[in-house]
């Protein structure tokens, strides 16, 4: 456990106020290449400055979805071929998520950092190489942390840098520390739990993973979704469970950073 479409809200409708998140507009499916298409329902700035920490599973709040509101999040990539799958099923449904990268695999496969980036999905991070973080040293949790932001920043931008673009972390395995989460919060950035997961590090089948996923989502009704996109099974399954969500008036939102202003300006 650790814990796409084309972009397609390429024009921004008019910015409502929305507690410590802005409503960018909405991202219907009638945009999308297939007219029956889930989309992505509408998309929230986050400020970490008021949400430092979100994710029932860890803390005691989350982001302020709506009934019926979920927002996908995938760990632990990006690893080409499975990762691929991903985002395809995204595409198809015109679907976007977030992605917590481990450093190691972006310095790995840059390419695949920045085909995830211009397909308009948030980029977090998720340290250098999926440690241990709480039974570290603090500084040396940090350093590991910092040199997982500089692998993806040097895919994105081409220079490494210790500022995450989005400012969005996930610790391996959940695992933090008071020390760490003071240090996350005094550099702005948002440390993510989740509300529920697919449990997708355990082997099962696909139909196993999306009866439980399911299963989960009908009893919390709203969320923020654990998968990871290096597994197989759950890149199986995605199509499946997006489906789902459509067929049962399920909406995506999709996380941006506060003051957010273009993927160019992210990828660039």
């Amino acid at each position: 456990m650790s814990s796409a479409p084309r972009p397609i809200l390429n024009t921004v409708a008019a910015l409502i106020a929305l507690a410590p998140f802005a409503l960018i507009g909405s991202a219907k499916a009638a945009e999308c290449p297939r007219k029956d298409a889930l989309g992505t329902a509408r998309v929230l700035e986050v400020d970490p400055a008021t949400y430092p920490r979100v994710g029932l599973k860890s803390f005691p709040q989350t982001l302020p979805l709506r009934d019926g509101e979920v927002v996908l999040t995938f760990d632990d990539g990006p690893t080409p071929g499975v990762t691929d799958k991903v985002l395809t099923a995204l595409a198809t449904e015109c679907v976007q998520a977030t992605f917590f990268m481990v450093g190691r695999n972006a310095a790995d496969h840059p390419d695949m950092v920045r085909k995830i980036a211009r397909l308009g999905h948030s980029i977090g991070y998720h340290s250098w190489d999926h440690p241990h973080l709480n039974k570290m040293p603090t500084d040396q949790a940090e350093a590991n942390i910092n040199r997982g932001i500089e692998a993806i920043q040097t895919a994105l931008r081409g220079t490494a840098s210790t500022v995450p673009s989005t400012p969005f972390f996930r610790f391996p395995y959940f695992e933090s520390t008071p020390a760490l989460l003071g240090r996350m919060e005094k550099r702005g950035i948002a440390v993510f739990g989740a509300d529920f997961w697919a449990s997708d590090w355990n082997k099962m089948t696909p139909e196993e993973e999306l009866k439980l996923l399911t299963g989960r989502l009908e009893g919390h009704r709203k969320g923020i979704i654990l998968l990871h996109d290096p597994q197989m099974r759950t890149a199986q399954m995605l199509p499946a469970f997006l489906r789902y969500l459509q067929e049962h008036n399920y909406h995506v939102v999709h996380i941006v950073p506060a003051a957010l202003k273009t993927v160019s300006d992210r990828t660039h």
